[in-house]
């Protein structure tokens, strides 16, 4: 058994658990303050905790215990619950690994109560303590990045580590489907101005759910400034919600983006050429990574979101460029590496070699770990069952974004 806790903050660490939990051999259970998705790779596995952000901020205390963690409110119900909620699942469970994507705190705790640890690594400045302490501790650390665009300045012992996945999404498995006649990847680039003015392209610009920096006018504006585009949005508080972006982000002849790692990926799986405006995130993790995307030379990276004006030159810069070069960032195996790393990882550190493989073999092995069942309130977990995960453990709500609650 393998433990996974989910951030829910956007939506890219859920994305990512659940393709990694695809590629697993071995069950994985989700530990995550969201809800069970319907389609999670593991069903009935799945821990869902208690919110540890809501309530009167102003007796939160004292949230990063002197420096040293990045959420810890003093006092709070929420947080005492889903504590105690990961441990009881821990000593029931007894995984052989827990990965973190992300939470010092839980890594802190899994590693406190005897369980190996790995972290998703995340790019940006994490050398403040608590992420040093996070990545120190770690058996494992997985960058979802190529070796060949390192985060520079990283210790030696956190580089001897480290898995270089490369980017990964749920999509890295899906064709791309056939350009529709006369929208092949370069089939504009030889026209005239003229006749590409006559002949609208396609953007499709990507605000995510984490939170953006752009407001519906700078939208607006840079729309107005391209009549030979046409835009589409989704995400954001004005644009269209998909459950599936992948025909839209194959038929864009450029994509828009911020630089958060679950939109790049997906962006990179449909290999479409690419403007990134990389917003304010705790530690400049987005800024850190437009620099590697630069550095790579695998889209047209600014800092900040441009003029009206500077739309024309961007899309143009951008679809000339193409996007085959993002085979280096997303080379399609990135989950199969996560998945074959921790299962490794999980081997390694009980000693016992490969865990046994196969969903037969992970249901029993789900029946024998036994688990915390129908818990009701919070840290209440009276009642053992042999299912792999705990339901519902209280009323739970809105988890959408947050405070930096033990982001990485």
């Amino acid at each position: 058994m393998i433990g996974y806790y989910v951030h829910h903050q956007g939506s890219g660490h859920l994305n990512r658990a659940r393709t990694v939990a695809a590629h697993c051999p071995v069950p994985v259970t989700g530990l995550s303050t969201l809800p069970e998705p319907q389609d999670w790779p593991w069903p009935g596995l799945w821990v869902r905790l208690p919110r540890d952000d809501d309530g009167d901020s102003s007796g939160f205390g004292d949230v990063t215990a002197g420096g040293r963690l990045h959420w810890a409110p003093v006092g709070h119900a929420g947080l005492r619950g889903r504590m105690a909620l990961i441990a009881r699942w821990i000593e029931e469970a007894s995984p052989r690994l827990l990965m973190s994507d992300v939470s010092v705190e839980v890594a802190l705790l899994a590693r406190l109560l005897g369980t190996p640890v790995a972290v998703a690594a995340m790019r940006g400045e994490r050398t403040d303590p608590p992420h040093r302490m996070a990545y120190d501790l770690a058996g494992l650390l997985i960058a979802p990045w190529p070796a060949a665009l390192p985060e520079p300045g990283w210790p030696a012992h956190w580089t001897a580590k480290t898995v270089h996945t490369g980017a990964f999404s749920r999509f890295d498995d899906r064709p791309r489907p056939a350009r529709a006649p006369g929208r092949t990847d370069r089939s504009l680039t030889d026209l005239s101005r003229t006749d590409r003015s006559s002949t609208p392209r396609r953007v499709l610009l990507l605000m995510g759910s984490g939170g953006t920096d752009v407001s519906p006018g700078e939208v607006k504006a840079a729309r107005a400034a391209t009549p030979g585009w046409e835009w589409t949005t989704l995400g954001g508080p004005d644009g269209g919600w998909s459950a599936d972006p992948w025909p839209a982000l194959c038929a864009a002849d450029v994509v828009v983006t911020h630089a958060g790692q679950n939109a790049l990926a997906e962006c990179a799986a449909a290999r479409r050429p690419a403007v990134v405006v990389p917003q304010e995130r705790p530690f400049g993790e987005q800024a850190a990574t437009a620099r590697a995307l630069t550095r790579g030379r695998l889209a047209v990276v600014v800092p900040h979101w441009p003029p009206a004006e500077s739309w024309p030159a961007l899309l143009e810069q951008a679809h000339d460029r193409g996007g085959d070069r993002w085979s280096l960032w997303a080379p399609g195996d990135g989950a199969t590496r996560a998945a074959t790393a921790l299962t490794d990882a999980a081997g390694e550190a009980t000693g016992a070699g490969p865990p046994p493989t196969g969903r037969a073999a992970g249901a029993g092995a789900a029946e024998d770990a036994g688990a915390v069942r129908d818990t009701g309130a919070a840290g209440d977990a009276s009642e053992v069952r042999g299912t792999g995960a705990v339901r519902d453990p209280g009323a739970v709500g809105n988890s959408g974004a947050v405070r930096d609650t033990g982001a990485p």
